[in-house]
């Protein structure tokens, strides 16, 4: 597997330079550089009501031993959503068919790959409760970490800047989108739906607010017609409707919810 934290090719000046222009250029046309190129995924999941993303500990220099974001180098005849794809369950072992990968940004700052000059696409996945990861080739493990524990450790590469924006990224979506669907079951409570926003977001929401608020919003929650009983009220079960954008916008407090 050609992965991100593979050498770059067979010189190790090439390593060493990777920002450097190639040689072979006809005289009087403009330096290139020699570029690499990558896809690397936020994977953000909600497993017993906690937020959690993906990440796997490094098995080779740079940065042996230290936590990364699962992802690799783009293969000849790939997309880069194929090569995140392959990344993705080569390094955890998930099943990565199912999950849908939105592209949040790429990142191409000329020093952020200590062996040559790497330019890397970012995905962002979100799903319900996704199962364990297994590791598997040049990763020594890989685990659902916290994001509060994610965000105090120091990632290798540019990683922690890249999740960074990869959360805030997903805790937009939450505002202008029906995404929050999608840490949920296929069939879901009002509650539970809530639960999402709240963890998610990492503040507080107005219970009786919101549930009037996403039950206002076209197609944002289909009524299964089913509930689910248990020691109180029974609760309706939804799933999540046709729509894609949330209008008006669930704003997070502080900015208008």
């Amino acid at each position: 597997m050609t992965l991100e934290h593979e050498p770059l090719g067979d010189s190790d000046d090439a390593a060493q330079h990777g920002d450097r222009p190639t040689t072979d250029a006809p005289p009087g046309s403009r330096p290139r550089a020699d570029v690499k190129v990558t896809a690397d995924l936020v994977v953000l999941t909600v497993r017993q009501a906690e937020f959690k993303v993906m990440l796997v500990e490094r098995g080779k220099e740079p940065f042996v031993g230290k936590l990364a974001l699962p992802g690799g180098f783009l293969r000849p005849g790939e997309d880069l959503e194929t090569t995140a794809h392959r990344e993705l369950a080569e390094e955890t072992g998930l099943d990565s068919s199912g999950l849908h990968l939105q592209q949040v940004r790429t990142y191409s700052r000329p020093d952020r790959d200590p062996r040559g000059r790497v330019i890397t696409t970012v995905f962002l996945a979100i799903a319900p409760d996704l199962p364990s990861p297994i590791a598997s080739t040049d990763a020594r493990r890989a685990e659902w970490v916290t994001v509060e524990d994610s965000l105090k450790n120091k990632l290798a590469f540019d990683h922690r800047i890249i999740f960074d924006d990869a959360l805030e990224e997903a805790r937009r979506l939450l505002e202008y989108t029906t995404i929050a669907a999608a840490f949920c079951a296929e069939a879901f409570t009002i509650s539970e739906l809530h639960q999402v926003y709240e963890i998610v977001w990492g503040v507080p929401v107005e219970p009786r607010n919101f549930r009037r608020k996403v039950l206002s919003v076209a197609g944002f929650l289909k009524d299964t017609g089913l509930k689910r009983h248990s020691n109180g009220r029974p609760a309706i079960l939804y799933q999540r409707g046709p729509a894609d954008l949330l209008h008006p916008a669930m704003l997070r407090p502080g900015t208008g919810l």
